[in-house]
């Protein structure tokens, strides 16, 4: 049996978008809070790799087994590994916590594409096509739960934001239902947030008063277009106090002297700061943006280990539709 090899996997990326877009060109689903990954299947052994090409597998072996379950001689599909809640929400916090030893109930493969299948390079066919073939392969998949294909609408592109607003979902991704798979970010996959998130660079802390070895904040930023450093606010909500524990004890493994920000930030926000080398990741979720580009009310949802800190930039929004 050939392995899989790592860099079969080139995803898709979505753009971010100030509105859903209109029209019967497009079909929507749900956006998922989770860690993107694609399924490579060999023989019928699964390999789980990450958009940086990181093999996962033995992070999710419940994933890996119930792949392997399909019944095809070769695969590559395309997903979400997220954990569901009671409620249906997905969230990337109880991602992190099964990963850390917690509860692995809800823990599922959302699957929204399919690139190869039995020795066919299936990429170049429409969406709708990819996905009703997807429908049919896992539509008997065993046990159930573990592997779940994501539904989707036509058209109808507000009244599914609307709706997902209401239920309190992290937001919908829109893709052009007549395209081939294009890796790599374009205008023909887009996402709308329900609620404003963002993967953000860790580059220094605050102590928590009164507690010695937690956190009181975490002092995050982004790359800019020069490749610099940029402060983006501080966090302090989000992680209970061993949560926070954790962070420090990771956090003071990278401590340095100097501010990694450019420029650094006014005195009177990072009094007390302790500076760490940039290259742990924590995603945010925020109400807005600021005028003077920092995050408002933002809470900590955990560190993503699916991609490198060079990859943190500001997501600006897509501004054509075509």
């Amino acid at each position: 049996m050939a392995a899989c090899p790592l860099d079969i996997y080139h995803p898709q990326l979505a753009s971010l978008a100030r509105q859903v877009p209109e029209g019967d060109l497009w079909l929507h689903e749900i956006k998922y809070d989770g860690y993107r990954i694609g399924c490579c299947i060999e023989a019928g052994q699964a390999t789980l790799i990450s958009r940086n090409g990181n093999d996962w597998t033995d992070s999710f072996p419940e994933i890996r087994d119930a792949a392997g379950l399909l019944g095809v001689k070769n695969a590559l599909l395309d997903g979400e590994i997220a954990v569901e809640l009671r409620n249906g929400h997905t969230s990337f916090h109880a991602l992190q916590r099964a990963l850390g030893g917690g509860s692995r109930a809800g823990l599922a493969y959302f699957v929204f594409d399919l690139l190869y299948l039995d020795g066919r390079d299936v990429s170049q066919q429409p969406l709708e096509t990819r996905k009703s073939v997807l429908s049919q392969l896992t539509a008997g998949v065993r046990p159930p739960g573990r592997i779940r294909y994501t539904e989707h609408i036509v058209g109808n592109g507000p009244e599914v934001f609307r709706e997902a607003s209401r239920l309190g979902l992290e937001g919908v991704i829109s893709k052009r239902r007549d395209l081939p798979y294009r890796p790599g970010r374009s205008g023909h996959w887009l996402k709308t947030k329900c609620i404003a998130s963002q993967e953000f660079v860790i580059g220094g802390f605050t102590e928590r008063q009164g507690q010695h070895g937690s956190i009181g904040a975490l002092l995050i930023g982004f790359h800019n277009e020069s490749g610099r450093l940029t402060f983006a606010g501080k966090v302090g909500t989000g992680f209970n106090s061993r949560e926070a524990q954790a962070l420090r004890k990771s956090l003071e493994l990278l401590k340095q002297r100097n501010c990694p920000f450019d420029p650094c930030p006014e005195a009177a926000i990072v009094r007390n700061a302790r500076w760490v080398r940039p290259e742990l990741i924590a995603q945010v979720s925020f109400i807005e943006w600021t005028p003077d580009g920092r995050v408002r009310h933002p809470s900590f949802k955990g560190l993503r280990q699916d991609k490198a800190p060079r990859e943190v930039v500001f997501e600006p929004e897509a501004g054509s539709l075509d």
